[in-house]
């Protein structure tokens, strides 16, 4: 059920908070090595006279080292808190793209290796955020709205990310690009880290545990759906690719691209508008089946119109299902854990988009574009399928804290003492 916010639950009450806004805007910036490198490592392989396979190479080795190190990075960031190992992380990964672009592709070791320092090492600023959010606004209500804003600052960051990039390459070079992008990346996360919430936090007590957050059933079955969901939008990618291709136009790539951020943008706007109440676990299986509805309609593949239309219905529900998505990690993520488990999450849906890429390009070399479509319709219903079939695990989150005890996932300077978990009697 949903009910209208007031007014002064909205966004722009989230950002009047103290140091919300610098912090929202740190991690954005501070992310944007990460959300633009496969666009820049391909100009920069295209630039130095290489090819598109050494290019797909290096992209690979930096998409499985980022998944590597987002998790081990989150792990430390609940250990030794988060200025001791964010900002280390940003320099290394910054080092390792300065590395390739000072030194291009003539030893393709030497490039391999940049890569792979430069992706194991980015900085799990996304997980960060979300575990500052609790001390930084309080209330229950005000973080899972602020859940909701940075789905939808990720969608702004992917569509203003490309365009500052080539603007970089256009004034300068792809190789000038790396370089003021990663420096950027580094001031974005020096913001973070410097602000009095990040400075303050500490993860709450943790239990000694080898598998760490992934001991948590609950987060295992949200995980295992969330790999589908990277799997369907990592089709599309590709799939709308041999789209252009089928009609003759390039561009209508790009407008595929753009209307789908802009179906998330304006779902994710819509859901942060509304007051949700009831378990989020059952209310995510509801937006996970509409997202996958929604991809269904792309195996139709009609005129570059229409087929904008669909591409902006298909990102409709993604926003929305990413931001509900964060509160049944806050759920479920066991005490202490909690920038892991976010860091999981990104993790496990990079995978699952790298995947959908792979599976997509020989689905449509085999059987045309219809077919890459519909490898994101497969994969919104089995993604559909994991969170029914787990639905008794995902029922039971962590136990909340007895009153009187610290908060399950953070504490710092000025952090509230309740618990900010959703309760199932909404």
């Amino acid at each position: 059920m949903a009910t209208e916010a007031p007014a002064r639950g909205g966004y722009l009450d989230i950002l009047r908070a103290p140091h919300a806004a610098r912090l929202l805007a740190g991690t954005l910036v501070g992310r944007l090595p990460n959300g633009v490198g496969p666009i820049a490592i391909t100009l920069f392989v295209r630039d130095q006279g290489g090819s598109y396979t050494l290019a797909g190479g290096l992209i690979a080795a930096y998409g499985v080292a980022t998944a590597v190190g987002q998790p081990l990075l989150g792990r430390a960031v609940d250990l030794k808190g988060q200025p001791r190992v964010q900002l280390p992380a940003a320099v290394l990964s910054a080092l390792g793209m300065a590395l390739l672009a000072l030194t291009g592709i003539g030893h393709l070791g030497l490039a391999y290796a940049a890569v792979v320092v430069a992706g194991l090492f980015t900085p799990p600023l996304e997980g960060g955020l979300r575990a500052l959010w609790p001390s930084v606004l309080g209330s229950e209500d005000r973080v899972h709205r602020a859940y909701a804003m940075d789905a939808v600052a990720q969608e702004v960051m992917f569509t203003v990310g490309p365009l500052l990039l080539t603007l970089l390459v256009s004034l300068r070079s792809p190789a000038a690009a790396l370089l003021v992008i990663n420096v950027l990346g580094v001031l974005g996360a020096l913001a973070v880290v410097l602000s009095e919430p990040s400075r303050t936090w500490r993860s709450a007590p943790r239990e000694a545990h080898w598998l760490g957050a992934l001991r948590s059933p609950g987060l295992l079955a949200l995980l295992g759906s969330f790999f589908f969901v990277g799997l369907a939008l990592g089709s599309i990618t590709v799939a709308a690719v041999a789209y252009a291709d089928d009609r003759g136009n390039p561009s209508v790539y790009g407008w595929l691209m753009a209307a789908l951020g802009l179906g998330a943008l304006l779902g994710g706007v819509t859901y942060g508008a509304r007051r949700w109440s009831g378990p989020p676990e059952r209310r995510l299986r509801v937006l996970v089946l509409l997202l996958a509805v929604c991809y269904l309609p792309l195996v139709l593949t009609p005129g570059p119109v229409a087929m904008t239309g669909l591409a902006a219905l298909s990102g409709l529900f993604l926003a929305p299902v990413l931001a509900c998505a964060f509160i049944v990690v806050d759920r479920h993520a066991p005490r202490g854990t909690v920038t892991e488990a976010f860091s999981w999450l990104v993790t496990t849906f990079g995978v699952g988009s790298a995947l959908g890429s792979a599976v997509a390009g020989p689905a449509v070399e085999l059987a045309g574009t219809v077919a890459g479509f519909a490898v994101a319709g497969v994969g919104g219903l089995v993604a559909l399928l994991v969170l029914l079939a787990t639905g008794r695990v995902l029922a039971a989150p962590a136990a909340p804290e007895t009153p009187g005890t610290e908060p399950r996932h953070a504490v710092g300077a000025g952090a509230p003492t309740s618990v900010h978990s959703e309760k199932n009697t909404h």
